[in-house]
This record gives C-alpha cells, sequence and structure tokens, in this order.
C-alpha cells in the first residue's frame, strides 16, 4: 500500500521527580539531604532512509512517544535519562507543524536525525535546595513536561526522471523496460494508481532513478482525476519525460501536450520550469511516421519517438537522460 501523507502525535518524555532523601550513616547522626535530581525524559527524532517508499508504517500508528525520565533516588543518584525515540521515514519526507502550520524540516538528506520534541528536563532533588539557612529541605521539585507537537508528514519522492503524460500513454510500459520495476500494465486508462520508482542501470556502473507517476487530466491541479495527488512527487525531479501517445485515437497529439503544460504550470512553475524532454510513443502504430511529423511540426521542437513494446529506440533514450541527469546534477 503507498501512502504519502499522515498525520500523527509526538511527545517527548517526561523529566523524572527530584527525590527527597537523607543521608542515613552509622556513626553520623546528622546527615545532610541526598536526594537526587530527575533524568531528562528522551526525545523525538526522525531520521530518513533510502530504501523505503511509502508512510505506511503511519497509518495505524498515530500517537508516538518517547520514555519519561526517571526519578531521582537517595545518596545524590540522577534518575536514568529517557530513551530518545527514533521515528524512520522515506527520504523526502517533509516535516510540517499543524499548529503553527510551518514546515520543520525537509528530510531529504538520509541518516542525519532531526528533533522535533524536545525531552523536559528532570526536577532537582532536595541536596539542590539545601543552604547554610536551610540544612534539611524537605521539597523537591517535579520534572518539567516533554515537548509535544502535532504533525503532518508529506512524501515526496526522490527521483531523477519524472514520466508524465495522459493516462494510456506507456508510461509504466516505458518503466517496465528500462528498468526493473514492474508497474501494472493493462489496455485501459489509470492502470497506474500510485507512483512507481524503478533504477536504470547502465554500463560502467551508472544508474538512475525514474518515477511514473498516475496519468494527469484536464482539470489535475483542481483534482480531478488521479494525477494530482501525487504530482508532488515529481516536484523534486531533475527532468520531467512528457510522453506522448502518437497513435491516440480520441484528441490531438500536440493538442495533448499542451494541455498537460497547463497542467504543470496550474500546479507549480517549479514543475513547469524544469527541463523537458519530449518523447512521442507507440510508434509502432504510427509506421509510415505521418503522424510523427503532423506532431514535431505542430510543436515546432525537437521530439524523441520510442516504442516501449518493440524496443524501439530505447537504448538512445536512457543515454539521453543519462547525460542530462548528469547535466543537472553538475548545476546543482
Amino acid at each position: 500500500m503507498f501512502i504519502d501523507q499522515a498525520e500523527i502525535f509526538v511527545k517527548a518524555g517526561d523529566g523524572g521527580h527530584g527525590c527527597v532523601s537523607f543521608r542515613r550513616e552509622k556513626y553520623i547522626p546528622k546527615g545532610g539531604p541526598d536526594g537526587g535530581d530527575g533524568g531528562t525524559g528522551g526525545g523525538v527524532y526522525f531520521i530518513a532512509k533510502n530504501g523505503i517508499d511509502t508512510l505506511l508504517d503511519f497509518a495505524g500508528k498515530h500517537h508516538w512517544k518517547a520514555e519519561r525520565g526517571h526519578d531521582g533516588a537517595g545518596k545524590n543518584m540522577t534518575g536514568k535519562s529517557g530513551d530518545d525515540l527514533y521515528i524512520t521515514v522515506p527520504a523526502g519526507t517533509i516535516i510540517y507543524d499543524l499548529e503553527k502550520e510551518v514546515v520543520l524540516k525537509d528530510l531529504h538528506v538520509p541518516d542525519r536525525p532531526v528533533c522535533v520534541a524536545r525531552g523536559g528536563r528532570g526536577g532537582y532533588g532536595n541536596a539542590h535546595f539545601a543552604s547554610p539557612t536551610n540544612q534539611t529541605p524537605r521539597h523537591f521539585e517535579s520534572g518539567k513536561p516533554g515537548q509535544e507537537r502535532r504533525l503532518r508528514l508529506e512524501l515526496k519522492l526522490i527521483a531523477d526522471v519524472g514520466l508524465v503524460g495522459l493516462p494510456n500513454a506507456g508510461k509504466s510500459t516505458l518503466l517496465s523496460r528500462i528498468s526493473a520495476a514492474r508497474p501494472k500494465v493493462a489496455a485501459y486508462p489509470f492502470t497506474t494508481l500510485e507512483p512507481n520508482l524503478g533504477i536504470v542501470e547502465l554500463s560502467d556502473y551508472r544508474r538512475y532513478v525514474v518515477a511514473d507517476i498516475p496519468g494527469l487530466i484536464e482539470g489535475s491541479h483542481q483534482g480531478q482525476g488521479l494525477g494530482h495527488d501525487f504530482l508532488r512527487h515529481i516536484e523534486r525531479t531533475r527532468i520531467i519525460v512528457h510522453l506522448i501517445d502518437i497513435a491516440c485515437l480520441d484528441g490531438d497529439p500536440a493538442q495533448n501536450y499542451h494541455t498537460i503544460r497547463r497542467e504543470l504550470a496550474e500546479y507549480s512553475q517549479i514543475l513547469a520550469d524544469k527541463p523537458e524532454i519530449i518523447v512521442a510513443s507507440k510508434i509502432d502504430l504510427d509506421p509510415d511516421g505521418e503522424k510523427l511529423r503532423d506532431f514535431e511540426q505542430a510543436l515546432d521542437r525537437k521530439v524523441h519517438h520510442i516504442s516501449a513494446v518493440t524496443g524501439a529506440n530505447l537504448p538512445p533514450l536512457t543515454e539521453l537522460l543519462w547525460q542530462q541527469v548528469q547535466h543537472a546534477r553538475n548545476r546543482e
């Protein structure tokens, strides 16, 4: 199950209470106060990891709490601090504070813990309050409460290349041919119901990640269809590959291209400004190339043409994508 949004409650551990105790030893009739301080409560940390591509762990668990600090004890013994709670999320997760409506952290770099709730300080024991004028203090300090927050987690998959296009444009088929990913492929629209990631492996240990999102339709930026919920996942991509069904039975390929371009611009200018490679798919259904020529003439732009079914022109396309990914990485 793919889950890319979740709302949770996190609470750091409360501090332990201080202790009221007096020294009791043989031959020492007037031992002083020796009550120890309470331990600090555990904090709540998030840590991003590669290899995880869903927030599924938060589907059935909405409350996360760290351990409270232990109470102080006699003989000036400080209570043990509570264990910190580390919550693992996919790389690319953004953490929002729901009440303050601010972004706390964008966890796009893996293996860097981020504290979102600090543990409460432990309370002082009575030994802390001893003074020349108060040699037998009988009061202590309670532990401070740990910080708590209501959070919204939003996942934006991290990929080098994002595949976009109308439903049934051939995105899933292309992903399955150039990578080891096995998305559902069928001869009807909206077979892709959730994003899919695939790793393209080339010679000399070269590799890059490709993301396929559900097909877009006109009005996607307003929530129509399925693509709107997943457009955020290509905001992080370095390159957009715009797949056009050159042999589409409904509509004109050039018109379909401009439809998707409008949706990207309406959703986010970041998406609209990304480098784009236009790919005409299913050229095996256009044997004389007439539709491809009309499409190129209408756009007046360079159009790459492939057939994911027959494998035509796939190696040159994967090499081109590698060059563009490397160029984007060098710019960054």
